[in-house]
């Protein structure tokens, strides 16, 4: 997936015509001001979703990777249930444990999977999760492993409403080692727009 977050929409565009039909952004405001211009990609939102923006990405987006608490999930169930979808999600987790990050922490994941078959509108299709910026990728590599094992245990225990299906995880500085370890979904934003920054 393409991450447009710090490029026009004539930059996404090119990307989207080159092949990369995925693409993603960080804010609600910039993924509608650039869906119009590029309409028919499967646009993802993957920065962090304040509960008021809910309403503003209903039935525009495949993915949104960032639910990071409960009380995120019951504003998105509301807001797709009263639009009569189903909301596609990620369950963003804090492997890596740092404060400023957020997500779920990684011993409150089942619990939460469990829980969630009560939001009607939800439909977890994986997880999140952002590795600590390090020097050497390689260090990368333990929380990565982590999050597949929880993406496996979950998917062994069938929650209601949630299916396993995608692994979201790694960045232009570390997606090799993230698909090494089970990635299915990188967000690569300036590996590939290097040359419009």
């Amino acid at each position: 997936m393409a991450v447009t977050k710090t490029v026009d929409y004539d930059a996404a565009r090119e990307c989207y015509e080159a092949g990369v039909e995925d693409l993603g952004e960080n804010r609600v405001q910039e993924l509608n001001r650039k869906i119009p211009h590029i309409p028919q990609a499967k646009w993802h939102l993957i920065g962090r979703l304040q509960t008021n923006k809910v309403k503003d990405i209903v039935g525009k987006v495949v993915l949104i990777h960032s639910m990071d608490s409960w009380h995120l999930a019951e504003e998105i169930n509301k807001r797709y249930q009263q639009a009569g979808l189903y909301a596609p999600v990620l369950l963003q987790v804090n492997v890596s444990g740092e404060q400023q990050k957020a997500g779920v922490n990684p011993n409150e994941v089942e619990s939460f999977l469990d829980s969630v078959g009560e939001l009607k509108a939800l439909r977890i299709k994986g997880l999140m999760t952002i590795a600590p910026e390090v020097e050497n990728s390689e260090e990368t590599r333990p929380v990565f492993r982590e999050l597949y094992e929880l993406k496996r245990s979950a998917a062994n225990k069938k929650f209601k409403n949630v299916e396993m299906d995608f692994l979201s995880m790694g960045m232009s500085q570390d997606y090799e080692i993230a698909v090494q370890e089970g990635s299915n979904i990188v967000r690569i934003g300036s590996a590939i727009f290097r040359h419009n920054n």
